[in-house]
């Protein structure tokens, strides 16, 4: 039987960041999924100066205090990427490859790192598209796959379908030097839309073309409504009301996810209600189940 946590956080950026505090404060029991690097988007950043207390800091600099922070509270951030929540009724499951989580509440912090679909993405998700190619590595056993990357860290995900697939070719989305196994083709190319007719076939680049039985598309996070099934949306963002609870019971939103405008000072205060909400609703339910 899995460990049930009270509150499933999921993004380390401001707005995740800020919901641990307060879960940590209310006393609950909750993991937060994440990076250790806490944010791409925030280390990047030049100078912030809307954040109220950090004037004139690089966005390395704050990053730095949101760690000392992190650590004085003793709280450990889980480098697992969750590919799919299901509702289940009372509690909530979470998939992150081989591993399963249960959380009587989740807090979705992912950001807005997800990225426009290809043309055909959405067509043949199930079909020969998804998100995580050690989830459904048996499916590929001797077959062609692609994976898309957008990290550094997905290589070790291509190198291990190189075990089982009958070939692998990898396109990098990033900058860093491509380190994978000889087997592994790797294609500098722009992805562009995907082809088939009941499933996948052919991926169509930029200048040029794969066939393959399979596309893998590590990004840094799906899109919400693809991530758990049955989010009420709108247009890209997840539909929250002030409290910032989802149409789904015990399912919170904060930060960019959320909408505009996409700053970080109104993520951590979204992060924060979204806390205190997720508290209050994991407090009902086991007063009204005793």
């Amino acid at each position: 039987m899995n460990e049930r946590y009270d509150l499933a956080i999921i993004g380390s950026g401001p707005a995740g960041l800020s919901a641990a505090l307060n879960a940590q404060i209310r006393k609950k029991k909750f993991i937060i999924f994440g990076t250790n690097e806490l944010s791409g988007k925030l280390t990047k950043a030049e100078k912030i100066n809307n954040y109220l207390g950090f004037y004139g800091k690089s966005g390395k600099e704050i990053r730095d205090e949101f760690n000392n922070h992190l650590k004085s509270m003793d709280i450990k951030i889980t480098e697992e990427k969750i590919n799919n929540i299901y509702s289940m009724g009372e509690y909530y499951a979470l998939m992150a490859n081989d591993k399963i989580y249960e959380a009587t509440a989740v807090i979705l912090a992912t950001g807005v790192n997800f990225g426009k679909p290809l043309k055909g993405e959405e067509q043949f998700l199930g079909k020969g598209v998804g998100y995580c190619a050690t989830c459904d590595a048996p499916l590929y056993k001797d077959k062609i796959i692609t994976i898309i990357a957008y990290n550094k860290h997905d290589e070790d995900e291509a190198n291990f379908m190189g075990t089982i697939a009958s070939k692998v070719y990898y396109i990098p989305m990033y900058k860093e030097d491509v380190e994978v196994d000889d087997s592994i083709e790797v294609v500098f190319d722009i992805p562009k839309e995907i082809h088939g007719d009941n499933r996948v076939e052919k991926l169509i680049l930029k200048n040029s073309e794969i066939i393959t039985d399979g596309i893998f598309i590590l990004r840094d996070s799906v899109s919400p409504g693809q991530l758990v099934p049955g989010l009420e949306m709108d247009g890209n963002s997840v539909k929250v009301d002030r409290k910032m609870q989802s149409n789904l019971k015990g399912c919170f939103a904060a930060g960019d996810i959320v909408g505009t405008p996409y700053q970080y000072i109104k993520a951590a205060g979204e992060g924060n209600i979204a806390a205190l909400s997720a508290v209050s609703y994991i407090d009902n339910l086991k007063r009204t189940s005793k």
